[in-house]
């Protein structure tokens, strides 16, 4: 029982699985999600260009700080071999003048000025060279920092690239996404698939149009609305006719008309008398 109970949560859980993706393909069509789903895309893709600058740019700015150090480093290096040269210079002053006094070179070598400018000559050629060390080093991070830099650029420039493509293929795919559903609905309406929604608005505004007359025409009938144009023409015929028969008496011919249709009526009252009163042939 509880094994039939899993397989049918687990029908219901595929059968709504299967209504959720075949809805979001179906909107996934829509020009507009299309659009902004590129929109999406290209904000992202523009945002994670940003944050590689970044990490670029500090990366140049520890280049930048390894070269400052790179010259400082010299700068100190060079005072130190100047140094150097002052504290050989002495020494060489002192060994001349206790030459001149007849010491020997235990002697000298005994000497506190001496020793002091060996001393000091010592600690400017160990502090110069620990420097030098110190310059070598970071001139080779300075040199893997420019390589890599390098190759981020690049890299750079392609993202760059890619998302001005992505622009052009965002417009380009709503135009296709949008004449590929033109085409669809207009195949599948020739084909009888699909019903076109615009013609059956259409007949149906017909549909209102004939309503609606016949609506008013009912409302006129039950208002006496069209006998009292009926009427209205009447007495407009009434009319006409009243002020055509002063306007035939005003200009003589009223007179004219009255004796044209008395004379006629005699001859046709005396046909009719003669064809009452003619006796039938035997």
């Amino acid at each position: 029982m509880f094994r039939a109970i899993g397989r049918y949560i687990r029908a219901l859980g595929y059968l709504v699985t299967g209504r959720v993706d075949a809805a979001r393909q179906e909107l996934s069509r829509n020009p507009y999600v299309v659009q902004a789903t590129f929109d999406r895309i290209t904000e992202e893709k523009r945002g994670r260009i940003h944050q590689y600058k970044d990490a670029v740019g500090r990366m140049i700015a520890q280049q930048e700080k390894k070269m400052a150090k790179v010259k400082q480093l010299t700068d100190e290096v060079n005072h130190l071999e100047q140094l150097k040269e002052g504290a050989a210079a002495k020494a060489r002053t002192v060994v001349k003048s206790l030459q001149a006094q007849g010491k020997t070179m235990a002697e000298i070598k005994a000497n506190e000025e001496y020793l002091t400018c060996m001393t000091a000559f010592s600690d400017f050629t160990s502090t110069a060279a620990e420097k030098n060390e110190h310059i070598a080093e970071l001139e080779g991070d300075i040199k893997d920092l420019e390589n890599t830099i390098g190759g981020h650029k690049v890299q750079l420039q392609q993202l760059v690239r890619d998302l001005e493509k992505i622009k052009e293929e965002s417009a380009a795919t709503v135009a296709d996404v949008i004449t590929a559903k033109e085409e669809e609905e207009i195949a599948d309406m020739i084909s009888g698939i699909a019903n076109d929604r615009s013609s059956q608005e259409l007949q149906e505004m017909r549909d209102l149009r004939q309503r609606q007359k016949a609506e008013a025409r009912i409302s006129r009938e039950m208002a006496g609305t069209d006998t009292k144009q009926q009427e209205a023409e009447f007495l407009e015929y009434a009319r006409s006719n009243v002020a055509n028969d002063e306007f035939d008496q005003l200009i003589g011919l009223a007179d004219s008309t009255d004796k044209v249709e008395k004379a006629e009526q005699p001859n046709e009252m005396t046909d009719q008398a003669q064809s009452e009163t003619r006796l039938p042939e035997s």
